[in-house]
């Protein structure tokens, strides 16, 4: 009886109410992405068709529900599902149920969005696609109302913000000399994939504050992890400084909903006395008194755990290996993964320009600049505000610089601006044809920096760009894109 009353923890109950409701609002974000972009994408008809992609392969490694057929509709199906069963759990319906509705709910969205991601390639290639799904997998545990929060569950989310903050800080110290300098967010403020509204403001700061934001960075990431498993109060002041320094991650930047995530999971080692003392409307006493476990919930919540300790011997010994990965899943389910970002900071930001003329001839023409929603393009434009939402397009143009423009999904990408195609176009912020195809298209290389405050005070321009060179020279249906293989 001693150890089930250690096994139930009562007094984490608020956190398990963020932790259920705050996953299943990113599952929501994640599918409603997928709804919008996926056909465009990777539909029927997207830039790296799904339908080529399974038939490419006698048999699929990891599970999808679209291992035999993949149509749009079954797509559009799939998300429709996941959004529904997703906004169930935000509202809190299938928690005042039995522990086995939220375990089904939870699972239902973990196999459904897996799905999408497995068959997803490049553009379901990041790592908060397997950090949602873990997450998804281990608060499907939580249980509902009827019994108190699992305490091991809740050791094992704190387990999971400690691989993915102790990762990126480990990431980090391997990785570029400017982490260990101290001058890497003289850069990455300017140079991240996606910024900001406040990201040029936070370019512009000077640079001994810089280096404090990176000295920073490394206390939250290398040390403040191990106090998550320590007593009251003091993991749950740990859980606030990575909260903390995830909000100002969110506010400096883009990038869809690894922060948020990651702030929704510090919750799991808040406790209701001290979230009550923050914030006095959080209750104390949610249920009016201690909830009983029945034994069969006890065995699958034990069983579960099992399960999540032994897979982490593989994480836990890649995070103290010289050759660290980043990002990776040792198994086809997408559990218990290793995480990490940014081991090195890019110094110049490279952005592929894309235009196209309506003219017969591409020499001496008139051209037109396409509009991202999301990068940077328009030289005046304030960066938008988009994360936890996921601009896939976006996030991959970012790449080609990285890598080569010479990406078989961006001559396709190429060959539906050249037919003007319906899909792809709704992907954009602006066309310059409204909708008409224009017989040329070609792609430019640019270096943008952010401008300064002199700068920007006689020009208005919030960007400073200089031309590099023309990678893709003007091509035309006449002379296909095409696709490479």
């Amino acid at each position: 009886m001693d150890w089930l009353s250690w096994f139930d923890a009562p007094e984490y109950e608020f956190a398990r109410q963020v932790l259920q409701r705050g996953v299943a609002a990113l599952f929501f974000v994640a599918f409603l992405s997928s709804l919008n972009q996926f056909p465009a994408l990777l539909g029927e008809r997207g830039l790296l068709p799904v339908p080529e992609y399974i038939g490419a392969f006698s048999r699929m490694r990891r599970p999808t529900l679209f291992r035999w057929r993949y149509s749009d509709r079954l797509l559009r199906a799939v998300c429709t599902a996941g959004l529904v069963v997703s906004a169930l759990l935000v509202a809190g319906i299938p928690q005042l149920g039995p522990p086995w509705v939220p375990l089904i709910a939870f699972l239902a969205l973990w196999l459904l969005y897996m799905s999408i991601v497995n068959v997803g390639q490049t553009f379901y290639g990041f790592g908060w696609e397997m950090l949602l799904l873990e997450a998804g997998f281990t608060v499907a545990f939580l249980g509902s109302n009827q019994t108190d929060p699992p305490r091991t569950i809740l050791i094992l989310v704190a387990w999971l913000v400690f691989r993915l903050e102790f990762g990126a800080g480990m990431i980090k110290i391997r990785g570029g000399r400017e982490w260990r300098d101290l001058t890497a967010l003289y850069y990455h403020h300017e140079t991240q994939p996606m910024p900001g509204p406040l990201s040029r403001q936070a370019h512009l700061l000077p640079k001994p504050l810089h280096r404090v934001e990176v000295l920073g960075n490394h206390f939250a990431q290398l040390v403040v992890p191990f106090f998550l498993f320590a007593p009251q109060p003091v993991a749950s002041v740990a859980a606030g400084i990575i909260i903390a320094t995830q909000l100002w991650l969110v506010a400096s930047g883009n990038f869809a909903w690894l922060n948020w995530i990651a702030i929704i999971l510090a919750f799991a080692a808040v406790s209701d006395p001290v979230a009550n003392a923050v914030i006095p409307a959080i209750p104390l006493d949610w249920h009016g008194g201690t909830q009983e476990t029945p034994p069969w919930w006890l065995a699958i919540t034990l069983a579960a755990t099992a399960l999540l300790v032994v897979l982490s011997y593989w994480p836990l010994r890649n995070l103290f290996s010289s050759r660290q990965l980043m990002n990776a899943s040792f198994n086809r389910w997408q559990l218990v993964n290793t995480y990490g970002a940014f081991g090195t900071v890019t110094k110049k930001r490279i952005e592929i320009v894309v235009e196209g003329t309506l003219d017969e001839e591409p020499d001496d023409s008139s051209w037109r600049e396409y509009g991202f929603k999301g990068k940077p393009g328009d030289l005046r434009r304030i960066p938008r505000q988009w994360a936890p939402y996921h601009l896939r397009l976006d996030w991959l143009m970012w790449f080609l610089p990285l890598r080569t423009v010479h990406e078989e999904w961006f001559y396709a990408f190429l060959g539906k601006l050249l037919e003007a195609d319906r899909r792809t176009l709704r992907l954009l912020r602006h066309d310059p044809f409204d909708g008409g195809a224009p017989r040329w298209v070609r792609v430019r290389s640019y270096h943008y920096r952010f401008a300064t405050r002199r700068e920007f005070r006689e020009t208005g321009n919030r960007w400073v760009r200089t031309l590099l060179y023309e990678p893709i020279p003007p091509l035309s249906l006449r002379r296909s894109p095409g696709r490479r293989r």
